[in-house]
């Protein structure tokens, strides 16, 4: 009977060795996939003041309606997106109405977005009597049916989520920025909230305001929300000159150009985007502009 050798045992220099290359070769491959997660190549040929105050963008886009039978938490709506599949997965953006609203009174902006790069879902909620709060649930449920259930599940970015907003939709836009802080991006339009502190929030958020609102004034509503945000990692305040409450509820350029470079910068996080928004140009339709420049 022949007695088995034990293999022959590196020597301490060797294991060593042997550890430290594994280790850094597990930190190379760490690195690599990180970077990977994170690389978003950017959407689109190179931006114009052209391109984004245009009424589409490059994208062709189609829709589907999604039912309020069809999911849970939310009253369905509508979901705009980019046939095109060539340039990867795309950014998503779930957008509120006002009180007593439906979707229809924001739906040119489902297109205006999805044009330029994004899969935008304009939602009904529960009731047309829904507060603020309740409206941040629905945007927050809206995104996660997007991202998780929808048929266009395959087209979107699940880490690169936004929301949107018009009066206590915009309030609820603001509450789900605070309650969800992997957004990356958050518009409240005309917004009204009855909380005037979202000093909690970490979403880089763009609160557009409207120099005649009498339903959410700016200086009980939009500029308290303003200067109640951290300066980081970004803020801004941008005030329709002349305009009322409604604003939102009509297709415009002044909106919906500085919601796509927001979108653009920090959803997709495409620094082309902030030529537009560091400083902006002056323009008669802005009557107040406030913001942590540069980002």
């Amino acid at each position: 009977m022949f007695a088995t050798r034990a293999p022959a045992r590196p020597s301490p220099l060797r294991r060593s060795l042997i550890v430290s290359t594994a280790v850094l070769g597990l930190l190379v491959g760490n690195t690599a996939l990180a970077q990977s997660a994170e690389a978003s190549p950017p959407h689109g040929p190179d931006p114009t003041e052209e391109s984004i105050t245009a009424p589409r963008g490059p994208f062709e886009i189609d829709q589907k309606t999604v039912s309020r039978a069809s999911v849970r938490g939310f009253g369905g709506g509508t979901i705009y997106y980019p046939t095109d599949t060539s340039e990867g997965t795309f950014s998503a953006v779930a957008i509120a109405p006002g009180y007593t609203a439906g979707q229809e009174s924001l739906a040119w902006l489902g297109p205006r977005l999805a044009s330029q790069g994004f899969v935008v879902f304009t939602i009904d909620t529960l009731t047309r009597y829904d507060q603020p709060d309740s409206r941040s649930r629905q945007l927050l449920a809206a995104l996660d049916h997007l991202t998780d259930d929808s048929d266009v599940a395959d087209r979107v970015d699940p880490a690169r989520r936004g929301v949107m907003g018009h009066s206590m939709g915009g309030g609820g836009s603001l509450q789900a920025a605070l309650d969800d802080p992997d957004l990356k991006a958050a518009i409240p339009m005309t917004p009204w909230h009855t909380t005037k502190d979202f000093s909690g929030v970490r979403t880089p958020t763009l609160i557009i305001g409207a120099q005649n609102d009498t339903v959410a004034p700016v200086s009980q509503h939009a500029k308290p929300f303003y200067e109640s945000l951290p300066d980081d990692p970004g803020k801004a305040y941008l005030e329709l000159a002349g305009a009322s409450h409604f604003a939102p509820n009509v297709d415009n350029t002044t909106i919906a150009r500085y919601s796509i470079a927001w979108l653009k910068r920090f959803l997709d996080d495409d620094t082309r985007y902030e030529q537009f928004l560091c400083p902006p140009p002056p323009d008669p339709a802005i009557s107040d502009h406030q913001s942590t420049c540069p980002y």
